[in-house]
């Protein structure tokens, strides 16, 4: 087996992570990893002090992305990889609109949450993070308040759209988010696919992705949040389907204590040859 490896999915305090992108690259060095990549909720702002700390730090710094789209039950996620800087504005100004919607939702939602006797403070919450809030800070905040016990209780209790406090903003189509990522030289991979498919599900929405003017290039077979059984369909599937396997840790520092860089639950190991084979 390799002896390098490599983290393909991590969040910064430009999504909703809680280390920087200079000290996500510090912990990818002690954590011995080769490469890791920056894949916060649908941004790019901290792309640049990420790649520079790559390279001051001798880590290398993959720019990426994790984009939310749209799909009939709800959102399915697709993380870009290997994106050039050039295109880090084309991003921004293609995601612009969604956000602005994002925003809007994240706010109604907090509003929704105070009259509904769970009292929040929108500007507080997003003085939490360097990007814009999204529900993991309003979880983080509900916690705070001690109105549930924690960041899963609060998404189970109030934030699922069933609750009736949230509800989903407009998203790009999955189509539209492949089409984006290739045009700015990034791997288009899809995540964590069984946070919204059973095995047959999965199947059904590749049979159609395959359809697509653009196509999904990879699959993540390795995740900190599959069991044994999930990694031998997602293998499966990917291989039927000609997707690269992928991996990541979703690594979020503190606001998901039980995931390490790298090690997922402390099992996960990522292949450095992933990486290679997906370098675009």
């Amino acid at each position: 087996m390799s002896s390098k490896f490599c983290d393909l999915h991590t969040h910064s305090t430009f999504s909703d992570g809680t280390l920087t992108p200079e000290e996500l690259i510090l912990a990818a060095k002690a954590a011995g990893l080769s490469a890791v990549a920056l894949t916060d909720h649908n941004t790019v702002a901290g792309l640049e002090q990420f790649l520079a700390a790559g390279a001051a730090h001798g880590v290398e710094a993959i720019a990426g992305i994790e984009i939310s789209a749209a799909i009939k039950e709800g959102e399915m996620h697709i993380v870009g990889l290997g994106i050039r800087p050039s295109g880090f504005a084309a991003v921004t100004a293609y995601l612009s609109p969604f956000l602005a919607v994002k925003e809007k939702s994240i706010r109604a939602l907090v509003a929704a949450l105070s009259a509904g006797g769970y009292p929040l403070d929108y500007e507080a919450i997003a003085a939490e993070t360097d990007g814009q809030p999204n529900r993991a800070h309003v979880a983080a905040a509900l916690v705070r308040a001690g109105y549930v016990p924690s960041i899963d209780a609060a998404f189970r209790r109030l934030l699922d759209k069933r609750h009736g406090f949230y509800r989903e903003p407009a998203r790009p189509s999955p189509e539209e988010t492949v089409a984006l990522l290739h045009s700015v030289g990034a791997r288009a991979v899809l995540a964590h696919p069984f946070y919204d498919f059973n095995e047959a599900e999965l199947c059904a929405f590749l049979d159609g992705a395959a359809e697509w003017d653009e196509c999904l290039d990879a699959m993540e077979t390795l995740y900190a949040e599959y069991t044994p059984a999930e990694e031998e369909i997602a293998a499966r599937v990917a291989a039927r389907y000609h997707l690269l396997p992928s991996g990541g840790s979703d690594f979020h520092g503190d606001r998901k204590p039980g995931i390490l860089l790298g090690r997922g639950r402390g099992n996960l190991l990522i292949p450095y040859s992933f990486w290679e084979n997906l370098k675009p």
